[in-house]
């Protein structure tokens, strides 16, 4: 079998002959553009996409490239996701301004302006929030105001050309909006922030969040219609951050209608779990998206790869299963097949499993270990008779 037919037997409830193998590649390949180390064999079959906000480097290496990358590694492919929409602005004014080190957002409102600052941090190949969008209450008039002049644009010409490269390699999937708390919490606020401005002003806030979720919906249902197979709410969830009264008071309904809407367009739902699990896991899977993805196991993660399935429903898929640091050269050779032989010891028991990685593969990662993966599926990722 492909990777791709092991991917969809799983996401149908069947058994395919070896557990599917897939990775997060993304932050790797930011590290071997941003260091020059990307080999040229993988740049001349390269298509350059315009990068989007806080993406990095890898988001703009698409193409024939990245799909040799993935099949000379033997990795099934899934992502990078991307938004399949564009965002536009009307009656606002939004500047943005990139440089090596800084990417700095202004947003100038009737009700006030606005400022975002990221940084580029080159010792982690990665970027950060220095100045949040959103800082106290007193910006949330700005921010609604931004919202009612946000629209979106279906831009499906990646996913499109995706459906021809991918191949029997992998699957197509995008990305829908992340719930409206979360998108506060992850991009434009913080969790502290957030939390205060939920208490200093509970009515506007409320208001606001009724409003993002008029909009994400409106850019969902443009994700909803792409060519994408597989669709995520990229929610990048960790228990301790979250908790279970924000998680049911501003985050379920959201995910459960979207996880209904995906379904009865015959498309499989997704959602990104790459912290703590233990105190999200099982409303996470009692929304009843097909895959919790990004699961982190120990000694990473805070649950045993044999007691997952404990924590899920019967008929949640579990796709994850190795630390993206177990990549790294700080844990030997011998560590790192142990604990993949360990996982796949487990995923071998049942077709309800994807071997992925626990959220990406680090920088300074060697081509062999990841390419090791795939020697380790074959020689006892086997199902059980």
């Amino acid at each position: 079998m492909t990777n791709r037919e092991r991917i969809l037997a799983v996401l149908k409830k069947e058994k395919p002959d070896y557990v599917p193998w897939c990775g997060d590649l993304a932050y790797w390949i930011d590290y071997l553009l941003k260091d020059n180390k990307m080999p040229e064999e993988y740049m001349k079959k390269s298509t350059q996409r315009q990068s989007v906000m806080n993406e990095g480097l890898a988001s703009a290496f698409v193409g024939e490239g990245l799909q040799k990358l993935h099949r000379d590694l033997d990795v099934g492919f899934y992502l990078q996701g991307y938004f399949p929409f564009t965002t536009r602005y009307d009656g606002v004014k939004v500047t943005e301004t990139v440089d090596s080190d800084y990417r700095v957002t202004m947003v100038e409102t009737p009700y006030g302006n606005l400022k975002e600052v990221w940084q580029y941090t080159k010792q982690t190949y990665s970027w950060a929030p220095q100045e949040h969008l959103l800082k106290t209450y007193k910006d949330l008039e700005a921010f609604k105001y931004l919202y009612e002049h946000t629209y979106y644009e279906p831009d499906y010409a990646l996913a499109e050309r995706r459906r021809e490269i991918i191949g029997d390699n992998g699957v197509v999937l995008c990305y829908l909006p992340k719930s409206p708390f979360m998108e506060t919490v992850a991009l434009r606020a913080g969790i502290e922030a957030t939390i205060y401005m939920k208490l200093d002003a509970p009515d506007l806030f409320e208001e606001v969040m009724a409003l993002m979720e008029k909009k994400h919906d409106e850019a969902a249902m443009i994700a909803l219609h792409s060519p994408a197979e597989c669709l995520m709410i990229p929610e990048n969830i960790t228990s301790e951050v979250v908790g279970k009264d924000n998680y049911e008071n501003y985050m379920r309904r959201y995910q459960e209608k979207w996880v209904n809407r995906i379904r009865e367009a015959g498309k499989y739902s997704f959602v990104h779990l790459d912290g703590t699990m233990k105190g999200l896991i099982r409303e996470l899977s009692s929304a009843g998206f097909d895959v919790l993805e990004a699961l982190t196991p120990e000694p990473v993660g805070d649950i045993a790869i044999e007691d997952l399935h404990q924590w899920v429903d019967d008929d949640t898929i579990i796709w994850g299963g190795i630390p993206g640091g177990l990549f790294s050269d700080q844990v030997s050779d011998e560590d790192f097949d142990a604990h993949v032989i360990r996982v796949l010891k487990v995923m071998t028991k049942e077709p309800r499993y994807v071997l992925g990685v626990a959220d990406q593969v680090v920088p300074h990662a060697r081509f062999d270990r990841i390419k090791r993966v795939s020697e380790l599926v074959k020689q006892y990722g086997k199902y059980e008779q």
